[in-house]
């Protein structure tokens, strides 16, 4: 018998029979969204089962609810959501054990308790509540790679950071930082302080003025990218839609937990700050509903766990 199906054991009398789980049965507006009861899973070989804190909302979760993800993602319905996830193992495995507190990018965290494979979770930041910590995997790896991959960003590098005041903007100018560029961000007027407290040296309010040139690279974090964004930079990455330059790239975030780790070093050194609005998860097809009319900013984390 495996370590996971032993402490399973142990622990299944401790365990609800039931959980409550954030899911789609269809494609459709934010009314398709439903909290439904369902079986707490249990662990296979190799697997922790982890009692969910929180998960966060992504901007990407709009599309998948409404089909536009179902050929790239392979969806099954119903589906459970949340692509990330901060929480205590219950069940352990492969060195994790139960009490670890961890985080990761999963599938169906916006759930009670999620099973999922030992080797793509990092432990959580010290730091930082664990309610915050589900604001990193996704956020946090997808300006990760931005920065250091694709924007390979050096001392120097003077950068434009479009979307700047969002979830992952938030992480990306950060990191900018650290990584010592000149940071140029795009933000609104609600957005402006918490950005320039994150360390950006320039502030361009987007509903007011034109975007900046003499970039080195532009980082696109928005959707809707103006047809004369190729002036403004010699090399472009984008998160959201294809740039249509021979210098541009367009990456979809990989899951990495080594990136994770060494993410979650720098929160507890502080060089990177967390900032998340919490919010339970009852609210979730509201905020489906927010970010369709362009109402969200920042990042916002649901919290799971009651």
């Amino acid at each position: 018998m495996s370590e996971s199906e032993t402490q399973a054991g142990e622990h299944a009398a401790d365990l609800p029979g039931t959980m409550r789980a954030a899911r789609i049965h269809e494609y459709g507006d934010a009314s398709v969204i439903s909290l439904d009861e369902v079986p707490v899973p249990r662990p296979g070989p190799g697997e922790v089962l982890i009692r969910v804190g929180a998960t966060s909302f992504n901007p990407s979760e709009v599309g998948l609810r409404r089909g536009l993800l179902h050929d790239v993602l392979g969806v099954t319905l119903p589906y459970t959501l949340g692509a990330d996830v901060a929480g205590t193992v219950v069940t352990g495995a492969d060195g994790l054990v139960p009490g670890d507190r961890v985080i990761g990018l999963i599938e169906g965290a916006a759930a009670g308790y999620a099973v999922v494979r030992a080797s793509v979770l990092a432990r959580v930041p010290e730091r930082i509540p664990l309610t915050d910590a589900a604001a990193v995997p996704v956020a946090g790896l997808t300006a990760w790679q931005a920065v250091f991959e694709h924007a390979r960003v050096r001392p120097g590098t003077r950068v434009l950071i479009n979307g700047a005041g969002g979830g992952i903007g938030l992480f990306a100018v950060q990191l900018a930082k650290h990584a010592g560029a000149h940071v140029v961000a795009t933000a609104s007027a609600r957005s402006a302080d918490a950005v320039r407290a994150l360390g950006a040296d320039e502030i361009v309010d987007y509903t007011a003025d034109p975007l900046p040139g003499g970039n080195d690279v532009l980082i696109n974090l928005v959707a809707g990218v103006p047809d004369s964004v190729t002036e403004l930079a010699g090399e472009f990455v984008s998160v959201t839609e294809p740039i249509e330059h021979p210098r541009a790239v367009r990456f979809v975030t990989r899951n990495d937990p080594g990136q994770l780790s060494e993410l979650v070093a720098l929160i507890d050194e502080g060089v990177v700050d967390v900032r998340a609005d919490v919010r339970p998860l009852e609210s979730l097809a509201d905020l489906h509903r927010a970010a369709e009319r362009g109402d969200v900013r920042g990042k916002i984390v649901l919290k799971v766990e009651k």
